[in-house]
């Protein structure tokens, strides 16, 4: 199959709507990226990768990194943490308070915003301080990503705790439900910083090779999860990995996959490659709009959609 063709093809194609939705204005320091690029990368199991448009550019991967830390936090606590976390569909905003203070403080997956906290703080309990926290969630993104050189934006995680207040009212309203063990904005803090690493659609492709290829990456044979736990984390992605539209991605586009407000979305094909598209502005649900386009016209082109 000729990829590249077909990557400048969907270039072409979605051109026309990079004008459309809206970059997330509420983090100010994203509000000031050129709203309309475009870039899209696959990594193939044999190690190539096929790119088109600004595929270098660096961007915050925001709720991308959500799968990163629930893939940690599966691996340690295994089922454990479902104790403190579910694995259902939200059906209702990223950010919903009403949702968490029905459900007894009790997130209902690990990619809305209560989940993720939640997630980190699981982590924090394990590795006792928030800072080695940050610290192993670095190396792991940067390990899969085979790239030492992934870091974090100190501006953009400065710009989200000075403006996250819903995000801390999600860990007091957690703490106050026995739900949470470590200090709100510890918590905070910490999942801001991992929201806050910048990477390329070449680092988000590479890193998605794992969770092809049932846990093992496919081109070092280092297996960082079992086949269970990738099958898991897949389809956590598939259900849950679009907040309230992500019954609409799965219909329209047909991957596992997981979106963040920086205009990110990184998708599985599996036993074949991992994708990555970023585009910055947003729909109403809160995913890069021309990046769903995108990924709609490669599975329509290709045919490697799950269904």
């Amino acid at each position: 199959m000729d990829y590249q063709t077909i990557l400048n093809e969907i270039k072409t194609e979605v051109s026309p709507l990079l004008n459309e939705g809206k970059v997330a204005d509420y983090i100010p320091a994203l509000a000031d990226v050129d709203p309309e690029q475009f870039a899209m990368t696959i990594t193939l199991f044999d190690g190539k990768e096929y790119s088109v448009g600004c595929s270098d550019t660096l961007f915050s991967i925001q709720s991308i990194s959500k799968v990163f830390t629930f893939t940690m936090a599966l691996k340690l606590y295994r089922k454990e943490l479902y104790k403190r976390i579910g694995r259902e569909p939200s059906g209702n905003p990223f950010n919903s308070l009403v949702q968490l203070e029905y459900e007894n403080g009790k997130p209902r997956n690990p990619f809305i915003n209560a989940g993720a906290i939640n997630v980190t703080d699981s982590l924090i309990s394990f590795y006792k301080n928030d800072k080695i926290t940050y610290e192993e969630i670095l190396k792991f993104i940067q390990a899969i990503s085979k790239d030492n050189s992934i870091k974090s934006c100190d501006e953009v995680a400065s710009s989200e705790m000075e403006h996250g207040y819903r995000n801390l009212a999600l860990a007091n309203l957690m703490k106050s439900f026995n739900n949470l063990d470590n200090e709100s904005v510890n918590v905070v803090k910490t999942y801001f910083k991992h929201c806050a690493i910048e990477m390329n659609t070449k680092m988000l492709s590479r890193s998605m090779m794992y969770l092809a290829n049932n846990g093992t990456d496919p081109i070092t044979k280092l297996e960082y999860i079992t086949p269970s736990q990738s099958k898991r984390i897949n389809a956590v992605m598939l259900t849950c990995g679009h907040y309230d539209a992500s019954g609409d991605f799965a219909y329209r586009v047909g991957l596992p996959g997981k979106s963040g407000v920086g205009g990110g979305i990184v998708a599985v094909v599996p036993n074949i490659m991992g994708i990555s598209v970023w585009s910055p502005r947003l729909n109403k649900q809160g995913n890069s709009l021309v990046g769903t386009k995108a990924l709609e016209l490669f599975t329509t082109k290709t045919g490697l959609s799950i269904f």
